[in-house]
């Protein structure tokens, strides 16, 4: 099995780090490689960057697998809390394409049916109530909180920023009164599991979510949809793209 994890923002060794916990995860049978994007910001944490980074994460995928999948990858893994592209990946990718927020309200949603979200930078709570409702998961979701930390900085001192995460975790269990939390983010990774023994709630660490997901649908083998809105699309001439996406497209 062959798992493709793409990280839509540019820095390579956030990257190369979520790789490494992947390959952990997925177990030696399973392949893990990653993607960085070639273009945008070194991290996502607000609409504009999130544009831009749905369109890195198409480039990658045409780059990468591209609508015949000549390098056998299984399932591609989209590594962005937030899930930037998501629809537009599942739609050109001839495997299945799990995303980092989806997989996570996934799981959420079976643990329990109030769900609080913990993240890193202030504006994701407005971008993550948007994406939660398109998901289909807006009336689950009962609290989204962030501290004004970006998940890179939660990443260069986990430690220092886990009592500032708990807070924000005890406040969704005590004001919100969820069932299950999910921290959500690359630069989030590993503090779930670290403050669990804290909180009387399940705590779900969203990297971990998606490479279960992952793992999952490319062993579910589904057919990649011939009909329908996630049918790959038609080609459509276009300008400027990178000659794989243009191809791809």
């Amino acid at each position: 099995m062959k798992l493709l994890l793409l990280n839509a923002n540019t820095t390579a060794a956030m990257t190369e780090r979520m790789v490494a916990i992947a390959r952990r995860l997925a177990g030696p049978a399973v392949a893990v490689g990653g993607a960085t994007g070639r273009f945008g910001a070194s991290y996502i944490s607000t609409r504009a960057a999130a544009a831009i980074a749905g369109h890195a994460a198409l480039d990658l995928l045409a780059e990468h697998v591209g609508r015949d999948n000549p390098q056998g990858h299984d399932a591609v893994l989209l590594a962005c809390f937030g899930d930037p592209g998501l629809l537009a990946l599942k739609e050109l990718s001839p495997v299945p394409v799990l995303g980092m927020a989806e997989a996570s309200l996934g799981l959420a949603a079976q643990l329990g049916t109030r769900i609080g979200l913990i993240t890193g930078g202030s504006r994701w709570v407005a971008m993550l109530r948007e994406f939660a409702t398109l998901m289909g998961h807006g009336d689950r979701v009962v609290a989204i909180r962030a501290t004004p930390l970006t998940g890179a900085e939660i990443a260069a001192d986990p430690a220092g920023a886990a009592a500032r995460l708990r807070d924000l975790a005890q406040r969704c269990i005590d004001e919100d009164h969820t069932d299950v939390i999910v921290f959500g983010g690359a630069g989030l990774v590993g503090l779930a599991e670290t403050l669990q023994p804290q909180l009387p709630v399940p705590l779900l660490d969203s990297l971990t979510c998606l490479v279960q997901a992952g793992l999952s649908a490319a062993r579910l083998g589904a057919a990649k949809p011939g009909a329908g809105s996630f049918a790959p699309p038609p080609r459509t001439p276009s300008i400027g793209l990178s000659a794989a996406l243009d191809a791809a497209l």
